[in-house]
């Protein structure tokens, strides 16, 4: 029960920091939202249900490159990320301002990376975007944060040959996110194991 607490928890952390790096896009998004936006520009639908069929097309290829069967987590990621992102997006009101902008930006990165590490953390199925990064790092024994600066650069670019938001605070989350991500993750799985440990020593106490 405790970790699917981390996992969902995660995620909603995950889908409200999406929804205010969307809401301050002056100054760029995440780089797979870039590449979500461009395609809801080019095709319509929403940012999230563009989130969700790329998570399809991922899983696939992870699958695949992996040579295992997703984990259930990560199907429930693949749709709950996506239906958090449109919802966020929904209720957070247009920020107006240069300083709200900014400030959701800026409390949208820490949150996603945040999100990530908590959910992952959990081991209960990495997101489709995580598996694939992970994918990487098992390929080429490259770190978290290598693997997945990596990642962002090529799907921004992608992005915004589609017409997507690029911007300064693209690049800055490309670079970011990785260290953000490997730091979360680490701290989460100590607090996890920590609060295992305490709960089967009292049980068996």
């Amino acid at each position: 029960m405790l970790r699917w607490s981390f996992f969902f928890g995660g995620l909603i952390i995950l889908g409200l920091g999406v929804a205010l790096t969307i809401k301050g896009q002056r100054f760029g998004v995440g780089s797979w939202d870039v590449f979500h936006i461009g395609l809801f520009k080019q095709l319509g639908l929403t940012i999230g249900t563009w989130s969700i069929i790329a998570g399809i097309v991922i899983v696939i290829i992870s699958a695949i490159g992996m040579r295992e069967f997703p984990k259930i987590g990560t199907f429930i990621n693949m749709t709950t990320v996506g239906l958090f992102i449109d919802f966020f997006n929904w209720i957070i009101p247009n920020p107006e301002t240069f300083t709200f902008q900014l400030t959701a930006f800026i409390i949208g990165i820490a949150l996603i990376g945040l999100g990530s590490g908590t959910y992952i953390s959990a081991e209960l199925g990495a997101g489709p975007r995580d598996s694939f990064m992970l994918l990487i790092v098992s390929k080429t024994r490259l770190s978290v944060r290598t693997a997945r600066t990596i990642m962002e650069v090529v799907v921004a670019i992608a992005g915004y040959l589609l017409g997507g938001p690029l911007g300064v605070g693209t690049v800055f989350m490309a670079f970011s996110l990785g260290p953000i991500v490997q730091f979360s993750m680490q701290q989460s799985v100590a607090v996890l194991h920590k609060s295992i440990g305490k709960r089967e020593h009292a049980s068996t106490s």
